[in-house]
């Protein structure tokens, strides 16, 4: 069986290799490596952009690698892109596997033609949950804001969200998506004692109530009436780009807030300054955006109602460089176990088992 691994600047090509070992035990594997892209951590948040936004035929793969592509049954990388014409060369490839939630960089479709099954791993699940909590409380409380104000030598008591400040017992939590970092969002702010509804077509209540998480799922314009925060943790697809609209935004309470830590296309960019430049709601935090980094005019940095976060709510110093490791434990709940909840496209291929 042959194995092509790609690592990158975040991602080491050489603990990719390790871990890939452990996939099929006592069959013999030729495993092949490669660094794509290798450059700066700054250089390489360009490229993860461009793919994020442009897909996988934003960047090329080196030539070694399409070669030896030519005859790989497996596929294991990071960002390293694959479109349909690479996958046209690859047509010994019988799994692809990426150590990311997003598949941006993947052409997911032209996998599912070719019967394909696509593995990814949420390996900052936590992170962004945590994260996530985090820009609710500052966002709901002024603390940056207030940190800002003393260090400009001002001692602020008033927000523009004053009028709306109270505790998180009193309020309700919207949840717009129930995968990985949604379910642990979920988990979280249950266990604080505070009420959470969410809304995701591919979960059940009997579902949820078997992984322990109480809360009700509502239709996605009752989840924008009802909820006093709003908290995006959706893919990004064509079905979802610009899924949260004016119409949408405009449903919300004058005293909610909206929180995204998911990707900033499932956001109308428009929108969501014009509902806070008009003060429809309470206040955002985002730390993802539509260009980033930010341009020095953009008007979300002429408002005082919104948070900014620099697209860190993943970055802890453990989460990306052991996503190998994560992503092989799925490759093997899924081919040895049936597990296939990390298959992004299970539901549209004919899968009935592999094994070298």
């Amino acid at each position: 069986m042959k194995i092509v691994v790609v690592g990158d600047t975040l991602v080491s090509a050489d603990y990719m290799e390790e871990q890939a070992k452990r996939l099929f035990p006592g069959i013999d594997k030729e495993i092949v490596k490669f660094d794509w892209e290798v450059t700066t951590k700054k250089e390489f948040q360009k490229i993860i952009f461009d793919l994020e936004k442009n897909g996988s035929r934003a960047r090329p793969l080196s030539e070694p690698i399409m070669k030896e592509l030519e005859r790989a049954e497996i596929f294991l990388g990071h960002f390293a892109p694959l479109s349909e014409e690479t996958l046209d060369n690859a047509k010994q490839l019988k799994l692809i596997a990426t150590c990311r939630g997003g598949v941006e960089h993947i052409d997911v479709e032209a996998a599912t033609k070719r019967n394909i099954p696509v593995v990814h791993v949420i390996r900052n699940a936590e992170p962004v949950a945590e994260f996530t909590l985090g820009l609710i409380l500052n966002e709901c409380r002024n603390i940056t804001r207030s940190h800002e104000a003393i260090k400009k030598g001002l001692w602020l008591k008033a927000f523009p969200n004053s009028t709306f400040s109270t505790v998180l017992l009193e309020k309700k939590i919207g949840l717009l998506g129930l995968g990985a970092i949604g379910k642990l969002v979920a988990k979280k702010m249950s266990n604080l004692g505070i009420q959470v509804i969410a809304h995701d077509p591919y979960i059940t209540k009997e579902q949820l109530e078997q992984e322990g998480i109480p809360i009700d799922l509502v239709s996605l314009t009752e989840l924008f009436q009802e909820a006093d925060i709003v908290s995006l943790h959706i893919r990004l697809t064509d079905e979802t780009e610009k899924l949260v609209n004016l119409k949408l935004l405009s449903l919300m309470k004058p005293s909610s807030y909206l929180i995204n830590t998911a990707r900033a296309g499932i956001l109308d960019e428009d929108a969501i300054i014009k509902v806070l430049q008009e003060k429809k709601i309470a206040g955002a935090a985002l730390d993802v955006f539509w260009q980033e980094p930010l341009p020095e005019d953009h008007p979300l940095l002429k408002l005082e109602n919104v948070t900014l976060t620099s697209h860190i709510a993943g970055d802890t110093i453990d989460a990306i460089p052991k996503a190998p490791k994560l992503l092989v434990n799925e490759m093997i709940a899924f081919l040895d176990h049936g597990k296939t909840d990390m298959v992004v496209n299970y539901n549209r291929i004919n899968w009935r088992g592999w094994m070298p």
